[in-house]
């Protein structure tokens, strides 16, 4: 849309497209929330009800590119000021993360000690969702500040 209004009414418009984004007011939703709220939800919940383990979809081994909502704030301002060109800005971290690191991770940060269980039997989703960043971080001039 940014890429027509440009061309038919000369509007300087950048469209920059997210990775996958958390922070603050995140959707923690037991239905419907992304990936890293549902698995903070899920331990978080098993830790203090006193659950044995903790199940997840598939094997964890598609691969996703987080980043925190504060960096895509200071890339969209960034762009705002320093960028005018016709494609769109992929905005990422530059960093993958299998879904089982992830589960490990969120498990270990909760401090649930109990077992995490993989069922093979559901879909793994996606295998990879990156972002191509190489224009992003050349026209940002840096990575994220959160890892």
């Amino acid at each position: 849309m940014c890429q027509a209004y440009r061309t038919q009414y000369g509007f300087d418009a950048v469209s920059a497209m997210p990775t996958n984004l958390y922070g603050p007011n995140d959707n923690f939703h037991p239905e419907n929330s992304h990936v890293l709220p549902a698995l903070m939800r899920r331990f978080h919940k098993a830790k203090v009800e006193g659950a044995k383990e903790v199940v997840v979809w598939g094997s964890g081994s598609p691969l996703r590119e987080f980043l925190h909502v504060d960096d895509l704030a200071d890339a969209v301002v960034f762009l705002m000021g320093n960028y005018s060109g016709l494609e769109h800005v992929n905005v990422g971290s530059g960093k993958e993360v299998t879904i089982k690191d992830l589960a490990e991770l969120v498990k270990e940060v909760v401090g649930f000690e109990g077992e995490l269980v993989w069922d093979t039997s559901k879909p793994d989703g996606t295998p990879r969702k990156s972002s191509w960043i190489v224009r992003s971080l050349r026209h940002w001039g840096g990575l994220p500040r959160f890892r």
